[in-house]
């Protein structure tokens, strides 16, 4: 499936996260021994480094701004792709690591807390982050009354909202809009930062405790509501409102 969500943003990234409720190995030899055979698999993933304590991670080339990449940290196995052109290569990729991990890393079926698949959006903007993303989400909402207040101005304003998509509250839904202005202090600028606006949504899954945890299953299931949710939800009623405020400020 071509990545037709880039054209919507100026970054687009996809996401997954296995959480594990052990640590993971640390040994330098399991450790070496995973990544190398990712290495083969995917063999232009060839920069490897160590990132703070116990933080390890393999990637591409990044000086393009298309990438893929993995992680592995004490207790959570993370990989992803950045701006990449087909979805399908991606998923594919993933589903290679979660059928790694049981063998390479000793992570089964018990182990796992819960697994995240994650879209990420961002938007390039001049101004205030929180100002664009009140206009374009508050509307008619309790907290816009906070506007009408004499000389009031949104200063720290990042939505997110979690929900559950199933009676057992396992599978659950999470929409965060994140402001990259800093906190404001009195006499220092907030609208100079060069950073984007992001946009995530997350679908995440935890095991049932009645039955064998399927990863590459829930993968498989965790994607296709996360495109459906893109599609159905995301785009018209997120997309759309922040990218046509971004806009206007950018003419005005």
């Amino acid at each position: 499936m071509t990545n037709s969500y880039g054209s919507l943003c100026d970054d687009f990234y996809f996401d997954m996260y296995v959480n594990t409720e052990l640590e993971l190995p640390a040994q330098r030899d399991t450790i070496l021994s995973f990544f190398e055979r990712v290495q083969k698999q995917y063999p232009s993933m060839g920069n490897f480094y160590r990132r703070g304590k116990g933080e390890y991670f393999l990637e591409e080339n990044s000086s393009t701004g298309q990438f893929s990449w993995l992680g592995l940290e004490s207790d959570r196995i993370s990989c992803g792709a950045v701006n990449p052109q087909e979805l399908e290569h991606v998923c594919a990729k993933d589903r290679f690591i979660l059928d790694l991990i049981p063998y390479m890393l000793g992570v089964n079926y018990l182990d796992i807390d819960c697994i995240d698949v994650v879209f990420g959006m961002d938007f390039s903007c001049r101004g205030n982050h929180d100002e664009i993303i009140a206009e374009a989400f508050l509307n008619d909402s309790a907290f816009n009354s906070l506007l009408d207040l004499p000389q009031s101005k949104v200063t720290e304003f990042s939505p997110m909202m979690t929900v559950s998509l199933s009676e057992d509250n396992l599978t659950q839904a999470r929409i965060k809009v994140e402001s990259k202005t800093s906190v404001f202090e009195p006499g220092k600028p907030k609208d100079k930062t060069e950073e984007a606006i992001s946009l995530y949504v997350t679908i995440r899954q935890y095991p049932a405790s009645d039955k064998r945890f399927d990863s590459i299953a829930s993968f498989d299931r965790q994607y296709e509501i996360l495109d459906n949710l893109m599609t159905e939800k995301v785009i018209g009623s997120f997309v759309k409102p922040l990218t046509d405020v971004i806009a206007h400020r950018n003419l005005s």
